[in-house]
């Protein structure tokens, strides 16, 4: 049954109590703010006022649940521990939390048939007010010309120190009028300072400096940039050599 309401935080609140002692935020929108910026390929298949909600993991997030979790031997047999891990969070904190909801959950490492993902990330943290996008577009005379420049999302207290990780829909809920939308922090306000970012981001990426754009409250461990350093494909290796997997498991 299609419920209307304006009270977001009385359907987001218990969703977000649940995540944040995992190291985790969640950011509500509407679908139709998301789908305004995005091309038909790209469009959120609900009603415009749908509610919908990001979620982010911090970088607590990496001591805090996944440790745990390979600590348990839960990794075991499993090909992407860090994809498996979150989504067995987010799966059960909206289960526990949205019992007599009809809840959609998408997640970033998710892909269409088409092989598009399922969901624009850093579109959907930026209508949320989340993480603003930063795009070649959003530099006057770039310096680079014609060149092809990827876009990064920046949080307003954690830089980059920080990953998009889902998407919620909740499927029989849509939002009134008074449910405004808040524009993201513009925290690489000037000019030089998005040029900046944009070629850390594009040409240094794996210095991880453009996540120290602007000063921040919380960073990765050594640990966990260590493993999040490693190729996906190595990441078994390692596990192993910290002692979370066994050969067979890290070879499955």
């Amino acid at each position: 049954m299609t419920t209307h309401t304006d009270n977001v935080e009385e359907l987001i609140g218990i969703v977000r109590e649940s995540l944040k002692d995992k190291g985790f935020e969640i950011y509500p929108f509407k679908v139709g703010w998301y789908n305004a910026l995005t091309s038909q390929a790209h469009q959120l298949p609900y009603e415009s006022d749908n509610l919908a909600a990001v979620i982010l993991s911090t970088p607590s997030m990496f001591e805090k649940v996944f440790v745990p979790f390979l600590q348990s031997r839960a990794c075991d047999g499993i090909r992407d521990p860090i994809d498996e891990c979150i989504s067995h969070t987010v799966s059960s904190s909206v289960s526990m939390c949205c019992p007599n909801q009809s809840v959609d959950v998408m997640y970033d490492f998710e892909l269409l048939p088409s092989r598009k993902p399922k969901f624009l990330a850093q579109t959907a943290a930026h209508v949320a007010g989340a993480a603003f996008y930063y795009r070649a577009s959003d530099v006057h005379n770039p310096p680079w010309g014609n060149k092809k420049m990827f876009g990064v999302c920046i949080h307003p207290r954690l830089g980059g120190w920080f990953a998009i990780r889902a998407l919620l829909i909740f499927k029989d809920v849509l939002m009134g009028e008074e449910f405004q939308q808040r524009d993201p922090p513009d925290c690489v306000s000037r000019q030089e300072e998005r040029i900046e970012l944009l070629e850390r981001f594009n040409f240094h990426w794996r210095d991880w400096s453009y996540r120290d754009i602007i000063p921040v409250e919380e960073r990765y461990s050594l640990q966990q940039k260590e493993y999040f350093i490693t190729p996906p494909a190595q990441r078994g290796a390692l596990l192993r050599q910290w002692g979370f997997m066994t050969e067979s498991d890290a070879e499955s």
